[in-house]
């Protein structure tokens, strides 16, 4: 089967969420969210019998690639929605409440239906972004996952910070378009391309760098905004905090995963030129730094989590930023920078997701997300405690999760190419990440939770978690620590 049925697949699993909900009487529409979940795991199993092109010199694969990478990243999406839907289902008390308002004579979980069919549409503009190696396809797909985000980022319409939010993601996503359209309207006028595989010959054979280096400047600048970097990754936090929790995990995760995939295929015609590759090195790694520095110290101070989550994104983005830049000169490293970015954003993925379902419980149950709200949850709820440690553990790096062997590929791919100083600078990160990661720890074993009473909230303060959501996070925390012993599972898919 070819691969890009997958997405037609999804799109129409989307149209059949709104189809069901417009002519069908469902009494819960959690059912529909279910429907989405059955859908994409029928998708992720399909993942595996997809075929190679018949004939790979067709100018529709030019358009569209079926290598292991973007298998590998089209599950990343897949496996992302599906929490994500299971995370709507808990979340739709917190959408009755700010929800769009309800009109007489409607049902009460009016709105759930598209709540869960954009962000299936939205895993079909991943699982494309993750096959796109065309300057068209690339924008077009980064275009369907980005509008999508601008209606899901501000869907509580009675919440400010979620108006806010939207507004904010809006502005700059907007201009962060601009800004691609005109570096890769440049690229094209120095290569005369649009198929990254012309490009990267044109690249490898033109005597004046200056037109590509101004087009990588502009590049660069917009799809920092994509992945989370600097010098445009200062919505993350303000976004993260208002956006709806089920979002803030795409965002997270999936928005993320594919816009390094799509950063990784637009860098490597500029990384394989040999006049290019130096300074293309240079920015990417006082990009590294930057966005290493900001994220981690910036964090530190945080007192509302999904602050300190959004910073820690940019912080994660600094490594894999710093693992691109080791791409021309990785030498004897285990694995190749690609891979590396590959697993590392597996890793996070399995992490972050794990955070923001505890997070969207507690948050619903305790009507907060500051540190405050994670206090004596040791006690309330030793699950969700344990489950919330091993993700915080896990972003931390500490040996025996899966979080410790991303940091470990970024920083040996660093050493092999001598960016020492990068290297220097992301260990000092790491360290800043211990503190903060277990800042929140801290609160949940050490310090005691306390009603507006001045008493002591008890277990009854925590709302019941789904079935769903409580065999996600089981297989999640497994995978953590299973991964974590185990790394070479996940290399083997990539190779």
């Amino acid at each position: 089967m070819p691969a890009y049925y997958l997405e037609i697949i999804v799109v129409l699993l989307g149209l059949a969420v709104l189809t069901f909900d417009a002519v069908g009487r469902v009494e819960d529409k959690r059912s529909l969210a279910g429907l989405g979940v059955l859908g994409l795991v029928v998708v992720f199993f399909l993942l595996f019998k997809t075929s190679k092109p018949a004939d790979p010199g067709s100018v529709f694969w030019k358009f569209y690639a079926t290598d292991s990478l973007a298998l590998f990243f089209k599950g990343i999406a897949i496996l992302t929605t599906i929490v994500v839907l299971l995370m709507a289902n808990d979340f739709i008390p917190v959408l009755q409440r700010f929800g769009p308002p309800v009109e007489a004579k409607a049902h009460s979980q009016s709105g759930f239906a598209e709540f869960v069919a954009l962000p299936l549409f939205l895993c079909a503009g991943l699982m494309w972004m993750a096959s796109a190696n065309h300057l068209v396809s690339i924008f077009v797909s980064l275009e369907l996952v980005t509008v999508t985000f601008y209606v899901l980022v501000a869907y509580l319409r009675r919440h400010e910070l979620s108006l806010e939010a939207g507004v904010k993601y809006l502005i700059l996503g907007a201009l962060s378009t601009g800004l691609l359209v005109y570096g890769l309207a440049w690229l094209y006028g120095a290569t005369g391309a649009l198929d990254l595989s012309s490009i990267e010959k044109a690249l490898s054979a033109t005597e004046n760098p200056l037109p590509a280096l101004f087009a990588l400047a502009f590049i660069l600048a917009a799809m920092a905004f994509k992945v989370g970097a600097l010098p445009t990754a200062f919505w993350i936090p303000d976004v993260y905090q208002g956006a709806p929790t089920p979002v803030t995990a795409l965002l997270a995760v999936g928005s993320k995963s594919a816009g390094f995939i799509v950063l990784m295929r637009l860098m490597t015609p500029f990384l394989k030129s040999e006049l290019l590759s130096g300074k293309v090195v240079a920015v990417l790694a006082i990009m590294a730094v930057a966005t290493l520095l900001y994220g981690n110290f910036a964090a530190l101070l945080q007192t509302n989590v999904k602050r300190l989550l959004g910073y820690s994104s940019i912080s994660h983005a600094g490594f894999l930023v710093l693992a691109l830049a080791s791409a021309p000169s990785h030498g004897g490293a285990l694995e190749t920078p690609a891979t590396t970015v590959a697993f590392y954003l597996a890793s996070y993925a399995i992490t972050a997701l794990l955070a923001c379902l505890v997070l969207s419980i507690v948050s619903a149950a305790r009507h907060g997300d500051d540190l405050d709200s994670f206090r004596g949850l040791g006690k309330a709820s030793p699950f969700l405690a344990l489950l919330m440690l091993l993700s915080m553990a896990s972003m931390a790096g500490v040996p025996l999760t899966i979080g410790f062997w991303g940091k470990f590929f970024v920083f040996q791919q660093a050493v092999f190419s001598r960016l020492w100083l990068p290297l220097g600078v992301a260990v000092i990160g790491a360290a800043a990440g211990f503190y903060y990661y277990f800042r929140l720890i801290f609160s949940m074993y050490l310090e005691t939770a306390t009603g507006a009473d001045g008493n002591p909230l008890g277990k009854d303060t925590l709302t019941k978690i789904g079935a769903g959501s409580r065999i996600a996070m089981i297989l999640l925390a497994l995978a953590i620590i299973g991964f974590g012993f185990f790394p070479g599972s996940i290399l083997a898919l990539l190779r």
